[in-house]
C-alpha cells in the first residue's frame, strides 16, 4: 500500500512544480509575436480557462482517494475503455512534457558552453539526469515531497525577482495598444498557453498519497492556480515592457533580465529556468510513474505494474517502466515535435473530466466532498473552452495523437484478450 506522505502545502507546491516548468521562460516571445500587446489579453483569457477547469477538477478530484487521478475520475463516471484511454492520453502529457522539458533544459545548459550542443552529450546528459529523478522517486515519496518543495520555492525566487526589478525598467510606449490581432492568431497564442498553464493535473493522481486529499486536493489547487496566474501575468508584462525585440527572442525572459540586469542578470534567469525544469519533471516521473500502478489496479495493464517496494512503499516496477520510457521518447523526440501531442493530450483529458462531472452529479449527487456553485454549467463552459482551444490545432497534429492513442487502444485489447485466455485456462 502507498504511503499518504504529501501534506496540504506539499501539494501546493508539487501543482506550482508541475505548471511552472519551461514554458514560461519561452512562450511570451511566441505569444507575442501572434497577439502583439493584446498577448497580455491572450494569458487572462488562458487564465480564466484554467480557472473554469481547475474549478472543476477541485470538485471531481474531492469525491475520490485513490491513485489514479482523471483516469479514476473517467473510470467511475463512464467505464474501462474511455478511463482507459483518458489514463493513457494522461500518460503522453507526461511522456511528451517531459521529452520537451529536458530537452529544453540541455539547450539551456548550452548558455554554459556548446558541448551540450552535441548529440553524444544531449544523450548522456537525458540519461543522467532521468536516473537520478528515478533514484530520487525510489526510495520514497516523501522525500520526493520535500525536493519538490525546495525546487518550487528556487524556481519562484528569480521569477519574482524579474517581476519586482523589472517593474522599475518599463518603458510604457511598448505596452501601448497596436492593431488588433486576428482571431486565429489570438486562438493559437491562448493554445499554446496551455504548455505553460497545464500541468496540474499531475498533483491529482498521487491522490492515494495525499494526507486527506478529499480536503486538500481543492485547496491545494485553487491556491497554487492563484499563485501561478499573477506571476504569468506579470512576467508577460514586464517582458513586452523591457524587451523591444521581444518577439524574435528564443529565450525571452533572460534576454529582458539582461537589458535591465546586465549579463549576470541574464544568467540569474537562466539558472532559474534550469531549476525550474528540474523541478518539473521531478513531478513528471512522480506522476507518471503512477499511471501504469493505477491502471493495474483494475486489470487494464498487467499485475506487476502494481507491485509496491517492501521498504520504501513506491511503486518501484511503474516507476521503472515509465523512466525507461521517458527516456526513450526524450532521446527520439525533439522540442516542438512533443509539444504538440502533450498540448492535445491534456485539452481531451480535460474536456473528458468535465464531462465526468456532470455525470457524477447525476449518479452520485450526495456525498461528502467540495461543491462548486453552477457546477454543471462550468463544466460544459470547460468543454466548450476545450473545443475552441483543439480548434487551434494542425491536422497533423491531432494525427499524431491519435496515431499514440490507436497504440494504448491496441495494448488495451491485447492485454484483455491474454486475460481472458489466462482465465479460461484456470477455470479448465
Amino acid at each position: 500500500m502507498l504511503k499518504r506522505g504529501i501534506q496540504k502545502w506539499d501539494l501546493v507546491f508539487l501543482i506550482i512544480n508541475s505548471v511552472i516548468g519551461a514554458g514560461i521562460f519561452a512562450l511570451p516571445a511566441k505569444v507575442f509575436a501572434l497577439s502583439g500587446i493584446y498577448s497580455i489579453l491572450a494569458f487572462l483569457a488562458c487564465a480564466l480557462v484554467m480557472m473554469v477547469l481547475i474549478l472543476v477538477f477541485a470538485e471531481v478530484s474531492s469525491r475520490f482517494e485513490q491513485t489514479g487521478g482523471p483516469y479514476l475520475y473517467t473510470l467511475k463516471a463512464f467505464g474501462p475503455i474511455p478511463a482507459f484511454v483518458i489514463g493513457w492520453l494522461l500518460m503522453l502529457t507526461r511522456l511528451f512534457s517531459y521529452a520537451t522539458l529536458i530537452n529544453l533544459l540541455v539547450l539551456y545548459l548550452s548558455f554554459f558552453s556548446d558541448v551540450f550542443n552535441q548529440t553524444e552529450v544531449r544523450i548522456g546528459m537525458i540519461l543522467f539526469i532521468t536516473g537520478l529523478i528515478t533514484y530520487v522517486n525510489w526510495i520514497g515519496v516523501k522525500n520526493t515531497a520535500r525536493i519538490s518543495n525546495i525546487l518550487t520555492v528556487a524556481k519562484l525566487f528569480p521569477l519574482a525577482v524579474f517581476i519586482v526589478v523589472g517593474l522599475f525598467f518599463i518603458d510604457f510606449d511598448l505596452i501601448e495598444p497596436g492593431p488588433l490581432p486576428s482571431w486565429e492568431d489570438f486562438s493559437a497564442s491562448t493554445l499554446l498557453l496551455i504548455f505553460a498553464f497545464g500541468g496540474f493535473e499531475a498533483g491529482l493522481v498521487n491522490s492515494g498519497e495525499i494526507v486527506e486529499p478529499k480536503k486538500n486536493l481543492p485547496f491545494g489547487l485553487i491556491t497554487a492556480a492563484a499563485i501561478i496566474a499573477g506571476f504569468y501575468i506579470m512576467i508577460q508584462i514586464v517582458s513586452i515592457g523591457t524587451l523591444p525585440d521581444l518577439a524574435n527572442s528564443d529565450k525571452p525572459l533572460a534576454d529582458a533580465a539582461t537589458s535591465f540586469m546586465g549579463w549576470y542578470g541574464g544568467m540569474f534567469i537562466t539558472i532559474g529556468a534550469v531549476i525550474s525544469i528540474m523541478g518539473t519533471l521531478n513531478v513528471q516521473i512522480l506522476s507518471g510513474s503512477r499511471l501504469p500502478f493505477a491502471l493495474s489496479l483494475e486489470n487494464q495493464l498487467p499485475k506487476f505494474f502494481g507491485k509496491v517496494h517492501t521498504r520504501f512503499a513506491t511503486p518501484f516496477v511503474s516507476l521503472a517502466f515509465f523512466a525507461s520510457l521517458v527516456a526513450f521518447v526524450a532521446i527520439m523526440w525533439g522540442f516542438m515535435s512533443s509539444l504538440a501531442v502533450s498540448v492535445i493530450s491534456r485539452l481531451i483529458l480535460y474536456g473528458m473530466v468535465s464531462a465526468a462531472l456532470i455525470k457524477l452529479r447525476k449518479t452520485q449527487p450526495e456525498g461528502n466532498h467540495f461543491k462548486i456553485p453552477y457546477g454543471n454549467y462550468l463544466a460544459i463552459t470547460g468543454i466548450l473552452a476545450t473545443i475552441w482551444l483543439l480548434s487551434g490545432s494542425k491536422a497533423e497534429e491531432i494525427w499524431d495523437t491519435l496515431i499514440w492513442t490507436g497504440l494504448g487502444l491496441g495494448i488495451f485489447a491485447i492485454h484483455r484478450i491474454f486475460s481472458k485466455y489466462k482465465s479460461r485456462l484456470e477455470e479448465n
